[in-house]
């Protein structure tokens, strides 16, 4: 959940929808306020000029899923259209405004929703700025968004844990459609499998990234930008990674001293090792070790 602005709750509207509407306010429990994504409204609306809806300051997310006729969403300084197939993902802190267009129907199903993690997902569909999302599959969006008004509107022991799951599974959909999309196509460089796979197999021996891009026949700039565009971070980090990886093994399965796990990893200096290694995981080597270390402990390789 996002920090409360010291700013005043603001909310204009015009009411104008079906009978056939529908609306259903929620009030979650404790337990789902402080562990899952949980509903805070959700609805159907059928609507026709003049209905809009303006607001800001509400600790609130908000996804909007066009199924018929034509809105329109204006957020961040911008109008963008809303026509069928369409989904909206909006942080509604932020002012905005949304209205069905004069001559128009408009039929949207609507998600209002938090949760402890719900700020940190939405930032990372913000890192590559607002856009209206129109190429998310129909029938996964209308019948989740339906499952979830109908599974809250009931209310069992399971609705909530039952709609976290189903919101999680509607952010998901749009973090991987938002990279898609970044990405204009989806499907990796053939250069850069051959710098991932030299990595994976050769983490112990020193690699620069002018000697990746080497063998990947690019400048060590393209090669830079693009690994970070299309794996989600630098070479190096993943480098690193990969060679932190490794070592758990070793620390789980080896009797390996801190110093030649160290070693045998990549690290030619323990203290960067030990340092690396608490960066990403919040622990010394040793302590990792003592945690997860068991004399009954099994091999990968003699595991069934």
């Amino acid at each position: 959940m996002q920090n409360i602005s010291t700013h005043k709750y603001m909310e204009k509207l015009d009411l104008t929808w079906s009978d056939d509407s529908i609306r259903f306010i929620n009030t979650a429990t404790p337990r789902a306020r402080q562990t899952f994504f949980y509903v805070q409204e959700a609805g159907d609306f059928c609507t026709s000029s003049p209905y809009f809806t303006e607001r800001e300051n509400l600790n609130s997310f908000l996804i909007i899923y066009t199924l018929r006729g034509k809105g329109l969403l204006k957020y961040h300084g911008s109008q963008y259209s809303l026509h069928p197939g369409t989904t909206a993902y909006i942080n509604c802190m932020e002012h905005h405004h949304y209205e069905c267009l004069q001559k128009q129907n408009w039929e949207f199903l609507w998600l209002h929703f938090n949760g402890p993690s719900a700020l940190g997902y939405y930032e990372e569909f913000m890192r590559s700025n607002f856009h209206i999302l129109d190429s998310l599959d129909p029938f996964f969006m209308e019948s989740t968004m339906r499952r979830i008004l109908s599974i809250t509107q009931r209310k069992d022991i399971h609705s909530e844990i039952l709609s976290s799951c189903l919101i999680i599974n509607i952010l998901t959909r749009i973090l991987i459609e938002n990279d898609t999309e970044n990405l204009s196509l989806g499907f990796m460089p053939t250069y850069l499998k051959t710098v991932l796979k030299a990595i994976d197999q050769h983490f112990q021996e020193p690699l620069s990234l002018e000697s990746l891009a080497i063998a990947a026949g690019v400048s060590k700039y393209h090669l830079a930008r693009e690994f970070k565009k299309y794996i989600g971070m630098p070479p190096n980090e993943y480098l690193i990674v990969t060679r932190l990886n490794h070592s758990k093994t070793l620390l789980k399965y080896e009797d390996l001293t801190i110093e030649e796990i160290a070693y045998s990893c990549g690290f030619h200096q323990v203290s960067h090792y030990i340092n690396l290694f608490k960066k990403h995981e919040g622990c010394t080597p040793l302590k990792f070790r003592r945690e997860w270390h068991s004399n009954e402990a099994v091999k990968p390789s003699d595991a069934q």
